[in-house]
């Protein structure tokens, strides 16, 4: 897949992007859009570009057809020449993102999104009241997922913590940061506790048990680094 096929894909599905984003996160999705206009002819910041644009969608349900063909893209697919996008084709889209105002959530959207947060809610988690040394003092800052919930306050999923020690695991910190945790909880938290075809596991499942690097590759396949 080109960046041309993404662009398309992209157009497409404009309606559902703004379903199912929140305005904060379709504004992020905008601006890795104009990312890319801003990249020109730059191979090395279009690539930078593409895979900010995947990131701003990692909110969308994992349901949405979307959000799998994006799983499917993989990188290091596509030879530098083709990576620049047509001129015309992304001026479209970025015309197309100006001037249409999308729902801001239609029901089955919602719907899926609010059944996503509840089942994310119901793994082990602990309060902020549990965190000790500097994680206590910037939680999302020291790299850890922090969910919401209405009821309890603010969880931090228990995977993320060394069970003998209760200090945040370094390498979940890491590949926190790499799925940009601070920005969009949800979705890095889903990638933990979800099923993963490339792991045959979930990856918090996986936390201990088998080597760091291979999580840590698992999160670089879905967010393209090193290509898209």
């Amino acid at each position: 897949m080109t960046t041309d096929d993404l662009l398309e894909l992209l157009r497409r599905h404009l309606p559902e992007i703004r379903a199912s984003l929140t305005a904060a996160q379709f504004s992020g999705f905008q601006d890795s859009v104009l990312r890319l206009r801003a990249a020109g002819d730059d191979a090395r910041a279009v690539r930078g570009a593409v895979r900010q644009v995947r990131l701003a969608l990692l909110p969308l349900p994992r349901g949405m057809e979307l959000r799998r063909r994006l799983d499917q893209f993989r990188s290091g697919g596509t030879a530098p020449s083709a990576v620049l996008p047509d001129t015309d084709r992304l001026a479209e889209l970025i015309r197309l993102l100006d001037s249409v105002d999308w729902p801001t959530l239609d029901p089955e959207s919602a719907g899926i999104a609010r059944a996503v947060r509840e089942r994310l809610l119901t793994a082990p988690a602990r309060g902020p009241e549990q965190l000790t040394g500097p994680a206590a003092e910037d939680p999302t800052g020291s790299g850890l997922i922090r969910l919401s919930d209405p009821e309890r306050g603010d969880r931090y999923p228990e995977f993320q913590f060394d069970p003998d020690t209760g200090e945040p695991r370094p390498v979940v910190q890491r590949i926190n940061r790499m799925l940009l945790s601070d920005q969009d909880p949800w979705g890095a938290a889903d990638w933990w506790l979800g099923g993963n075809t490339w792991l045959r596991d979930a990856p918090a499942a996986l936390v201990g048990r088998v080597p760091d690097a291979r999580l840590t590759e698992a999160a670089a396949a879905l967010i393209g680094d090193g290509g898209w």
